[in-house]
């Protein structure tokens, strides 16, 4: 099937998930393997991540290197009663500084496209070549995952995660043919309910696998009104929380495989 790929412009889509996004690098390394490039990538907060490193030209183990750097996340979380979010956006930015410096939406090996939502009034944007922003400054507004991370200003606007409005942003794709991996698809969430002894883990645990199904049925409407050719790679997330950025050798190999 991807043998097809070879000789078409296609877009690539990778959604958002939080840790779950580490699955994209397995779908990369196999596209590296076959030699297949994207004429384009779309990506919604993780996917955004590492469809901008992509973007500019590094390959998927140099980026499985820098999504690492995530792992200390918790080490980032900031005991303050002030601001909207738990987690420090400073040492992030740092990372995002080293990989993209003083690099612009326009200056990319592959065509970018990253989906945030403007959190005044709900609608989405989407951050093109078109517009004079920093990669790292797209970046820092389509992973802000409200009251998760800081949300990020840019011209007076306030923006935050992209999943918002799109987590699978097939709709911003350019060519009729996509390949979209979307790690908060119907491998995402368990079958049966919550069952712990404690009803905290229940209630924490419902309202994950709730935002989950919010999700998946924001995509598969999108996906269900499309008319373009989808070529849907879902992997087995669902055995993981979106918190396991420690975990990401497991969750890598989970997107592995998936191109036939």
């Amino acid at each position: 099937m991807t043998n097809n790929f070879e000789t078409k412009n296609f877009t690539l889509v990778l959604s958002g998930g939080g840790a779950f996004g580490i699955a994209h690098l397995g779908v990369l390394h196999d596209l590296e393997e076959q030699n297949i490039v994207p004429n384009e990538i779309v990506g919604t907060s993780m996917g955004g991540i590492i469809g901008a490193c992509m973007s500019i030209g590094m390959k998927e183990e140099e980026i499985h290197e820098r999504i690492k750097s995530f792992a200390g996340v918790f080490n980032w979380i900031k005991f303050s009663f002030s601001g909207n979010a738990i987690v420090d956006n400073d040492k992030i930015a740092q990372i995002f500084d080293e990989i993209f410096q003083d690099r612009k939406m326009k200056d990319t090996q592959i065509p970018l496209k990253l989906i945030v939502t403007n959190l005044r009034d709900g609608n989405k944007r989407v951050f093109t070549a078109e517009d004079d922003v920093s990669i790292k400054d797209a970046i820092l507004c389509t992973m802000a995952i409200p009251g998760i991370f800081e949300e990020h200003i840019i011209d007076g606007n306030i923006y935050g995660d992209g999943f918002l409005c799109e987590n699978l942003g097939i709709n911003e794709a350019s060519f009729d043919d996509v390949i979209a991996v979307d790690v908060l698809g119907k491998n995402a969430f368990q079958k049966m309910m919550p069952d712990n002894f404690f009803k905290t883990s229940n209630v924490l645990e419902m309202f994950e696998k709730s935002m989950r199904l919010l999700i998946y049925n924001q995509s598969q409407t999108h996906i269900r009104n499309s008319s373009k050719n989808i070529y849907l790679l879902e992997p087995h997330t669902k055995e993981y929380k979106t918190f396991d950025f420690h975990k990401s050798e497991e969750i890598r190999a989970l997107g592995l495989g998936l191109l036939k």
